[in-house]
C-alpha cells in the first residue's frame, strides 16, 4: 500500500511540481521566492476546496448531472476560483512581469491539482497507474498551464497601468475556461488529450517565458534610464517646468503652502526607491550583488508619511501624471518586503 501510494504521488503530483521547479530555475531575475511559491501553492489548494464545495450547490441550482457539469460548468467554477487567487496577487502588487505571472500561475494550478489528486487518491484508492499518469501529466499540467496563460495575458494587459481594472482579467479567464472545457470533452480519449496538453501548454509557456525574460531585461534598462532622467530633471528644476510639473504646481497652489514641496519630495523619493529596486534586479540577473547605500526601511517610512500628508484625494489626482505603472509598484513592494 505504501509503495503503491508513493507511485501514485509521484505520477499524480510530480510532473507539475517539476515543471514549476524548472521555471523557478530558469528565472534569472529570481522574481519569485520559495516562500511565495509555498504560499501560492496553499492558496491554489484553498481554491480547489472552494470549487469542491461549490460543485453540489451549482449542480442543484442548474439541474444538471455530473457528466454535463464536468464538461461545461466545472471549468467555469474551477478556473474562476483559481483566477481569483491570481487577481488577488495582481491587486496586491505581487506580480510585476510576465515571468513571475507565469511562475505563480503554474503554482496556483499546481496547488489546485495537488488537493484534487490527493482527494482522488482517497476516493479511488484502487485506481491504476494509467489513471495517475493521465491525472499527473494531463490534468495537473492543464491546471497549471492555463493559469500561467491567464497570468501572462492579464499582465500583458495591465502593464504600465497602476490602477486596478477588472476587464484586464476577462480575456485570460475566457481562454482558461475554454481550454479546460475542451480538455474535459475528451474523457474517452485520455491518452490523446494528455499528450496534447504535454506538448502544447508547456511549450507555449516556455516560449513566452524565454521571450519575457529578454523583455524584462530591456524594460529594466530602459526604465532605469528614464528614471535617471526624471531624477535629474527634479534636481535641476526642469521637472517643475514640464507638463506634469505645471499641473502639480497649479494643484498645489490651491492647497497648503507646503503641498508642492511634499509632492515633489514624494516623487523624488519614489523615483530613487524604484531605481534602487531596478538596480538590484539587474545585478541579480548578472549574478552580482549590490550593497544598498543605506537601509531602505527609513526611506519607506518617509515615503508613507509623505503619502499620508499629501492625502489620498491629491495622490489620486496627480498619479496619472507621474507615469508610474504596475511594474514600478511591484518593484517597490519587493524592495520594501526585502525580497530584492
Amino acid at each position: 500500500m505504501t509503495s503503491h501510494f508513493a507511485i501514485e504521488a509521484a505520477l499524480g503530483l510530480g510532473p507539475v511540481l517539476l515543471f514549476l521547479a524548472a521555471l523557478l530555475y530558469m528565472d534569472s531575475f529570481k522574481l519569485v521566492g520559495f516562500g511565495t511559491v509555498i504560499g501560492v501553492l496553499l492558496m491554489g489548494g484553498f481554491a480547489a476546496i472552494a470549487a469542491y464545495f461549490a460543485s453540489a450547490p451549482v449542480m442543484d441550482a442548474l439541474h444538471v448531472d455530473f457528466p454535463y457539469y464536468s464538461r461545461f460548468v466545472a471549468p467555469v467554477v474551477e478556473e474562476t476560483a483559481k483566477a481569483s487567487v491570481m487577481i488577488y496577487l495582481f491587486a496586491r502588487n505581487r506580480i510585476g512581469f510576465m515571468v513571475d505571472a507565469a511562475i505563480l500561475g503554474v503554482a496556483v494550478g499546481a496547488g489546485f491539482s495537488l488537493f484534487e489528486n490527493v482527494y482522488y487518491a482517497y476516493v479511488f484508492p484502487d485506481a491504476n497507474i494509467g489513471v495517475w499518469m493521465v491525472r499527473g501529466l494531463g490534468t495537473a499540467i492543464m491546471h497549471g498551464g492555463v493559469m500561467a496563460v491567464f497570468g501572462v495575458t492579464a499582465q500583458g494587459l495591465s502593464e504600465r497601468h497602476a490602477t486596478f481594472n477588472p476587464l484586464n482579467y476577462v480575456p485570460g479567464l475566457v481562454f482558461a475556461i475554454a481550454i479546460h472545457s475542451i480538455f474535459n470533452q475528451f474523457t474517452n480519449w485520455p491518452l490523446q488529450s494528455t499528450a496534447a496538453v504535454i506538448v502544447a501548454l508547456p511549450m507555449a509557456i516556455l516560449f513566452v517565458f524565454d521571450k519575457s525574460e529578454h523583455q524584462v531585461h530591456d524594460w529594466l534598462v530602459h526604465d532605469y534610464e528614464s528614471h535617471e532622467h526624471l531624477l535629474d530633471d527634479i534636481r535641476s528644476g526642469k521637472f517643475a517646468k514640464s507638463e506634469a510639473g505645471r499641473f502639480i504646481s497649479d494643484l498645489a497652489a490651491k492647497l497648503s503652502k507646503s503641498a508642492l514641496a511634499d509632492i515633489f519630495a514624494y516623487i523624488r523619493l519614489h523615483t530613487e526607491l524604484v531605481m534602487r529596486a531596478e538596480q538590484l534586479l539587474l545585478s541579480r540577473e548578472q549574478g552580482t550583488s549590490v550593497s544598498p547605500a543605506r537601509p531602505v526601511s527609513d526611506d519607506f517610512k518617509r515615503l508613507h508619511a509623505l503619502k499620508r500628508k499629501i492625502g489620498r484625494t491629491t495622490m489620486l489626482t496627480i498619479w496619472p501624471h507621474l507615469k508610474f505603472g504596475h511594474q514600478e509598484l511591484w518593484e517597490l513592494h519587493q524592495l520594501e518586503a526585502r525580497k530584492l
